[in-house]
């Protein structure tokens, strides 16, 4: 049973409506994860703003798929890891054996790997990584600003972690559940 409710799109009105009509325009529906977070339009354009915003960055989109995936395992968010594990297959084209590979923070390429640690990491030790974690991502090949992008993609996954856990969102994806589950 959901604890927030995912707002209607035909309840909706002033911006929360307008960010409604965007995203139905851009993905052919509006996720319950958007819906939840339109109950206060500020929350939903916060979100849409920093995802578009790294939508722009280095990383690129597949790298910002895999580091979604490695924290919602960590976190437990079976929405996300949901989300993802479609966004990803289905709109980014990448192998369902990558983003399972992902959640355990693990990839064939090194240097994804490391990002993928390096985000595992920030979430274990929520943000407070040592001198050391950052030497090692740096050395990995990474520059000051990508180091950045991984923070903030992380960030960006921890809120919508959060948002959905806390909300315990319907999922609006073909499900995929956590190894281990949080803590309720």
């Amino acid at each position: 049973m959901t604890r927030l409710n995912a707002l209607a799109p035909e309840a909706a009105s002033g911006k929360t409506k307008e960010l409604f009509e965007g995203i139905h325009a851009k993905l052919g529906m509006v996720p319950n994860m958007m819906r939840t977070m339109g109950n206060s339009s500020a929350v939903l354009d916060g979100y849409l703003g920093l995802s578009a915003s790294l939508g722009k960055g280095t990383l690129g989109a597949k790298l910002g798929e895999l580091i979604a995936m490695t924290v919602a395992e960590t976190n437990a968010c079976n929405y996300c890891l949901s989300a993802h594990s479609f966004i990803g297959e289905k709109l980014v084209g990448m192998s369902p054996e990558s983003l399972t590979e992902a959640r355990e923070a693990n990839h064939a390429d090194e240097k994804i790997k490391a990002a993928l640690l390096f985000a595992k990491t920030l979430v274990e030790k929520k943000g407070q990584v040592s001198n050391e974690d950052v030497i090692g991502i740096r050395n990995a090949g990474y520059t000051e600003g990508e180091v950045a992008e991984i923070v903030a993609h992380v960030a960006l996954n921890i809120f919508t972690n959060y948002i959905n856990n806390t909300a315990n969102t319907e999922i609006d994806f073909p499900e995929v559940k956590a190894h281990e589950t949080a803590v309720v």
